[in-house]
């Protein structure tokens, strides 16, 4: 009997100490497949429920910053060649500037020339006025003091002869003496 029991205790120290080592981790075999089992139906609960929606909203996400990303390179590159558009236009329109104050600048020129001209054409009237004004005055000066002399010879010389002519001969001796003058 002694046997048997040493033969039992062998065996039962055996058995304990293979069921020792999972059973001093507190593993019961039977109760372990039960919660693999139950581990696994959470897991798949978990995954089909939380995780793969979760992960469809986080890759949804992360499409949309990418999307968010893309348009505003988009965004940007049109700005630039946007203000590339702009400086452009405003090199254009300073060229434009230039073109038009050059050309106001000749017109100007032009103008003052033109003017210029017209106020020598002008001048030369007035001045071609002027001098046939003065021949005129000095016609009628010359004719005006003819006569004034003429009447002065007449009444020098009706002292003089002391009788007066007729008409006709104090005529012909007045032209003769302007005449002479």
């Amino acid at each position: 009997m002694q046997f048997t029991n040493t033969a039992y205790a062998a065996e039962t120290a055996e058995a304990t100490q293979s069921a020792g080592v999972a059973a001093s981790l507190g593993i019961n075999g039977s109760l372990f497949i039960f919660q693999l089992i139950n581990f696994a139906i959470v897991a798949t609960i978990i995954w089909f429920l939380i995780l793969k929606p979760l992960t469809k909203k986080m890759a949804e996400r992360q499409k949309m910053i990418d999307d968010s990303i893309e348009n505003s390179k988009k965004i940007q590159e049109t700005l630039q060649r946007g203000e590339q558009k702009y400086q452009e236009r405003v090199d254009e329109a300073k060229v434009e500037y230039n073109k038009i104050v050059a050309k106001a600048t000749a017109d100007a020129e032009q103008a003052a020339e033109t003017m210029k001209g017209r106020a020598k054409q002008e001048i030369e009237i007035v001045v071609d006025q002027a001098k046939r004004n003065i021949r005129i005055e000095k016609n009628e000066m010359v004719a005006g003091l003819k006569k004034e002399t003429a009447n002065l010879i007449v009444a020098a010389l009706e002292k003089i002869i002391a009788e007066k002519m007729d008409g006709k001969k104090d005529k012909e001796m007045i032209e003769e003496i302007v005449k002479k003058l």
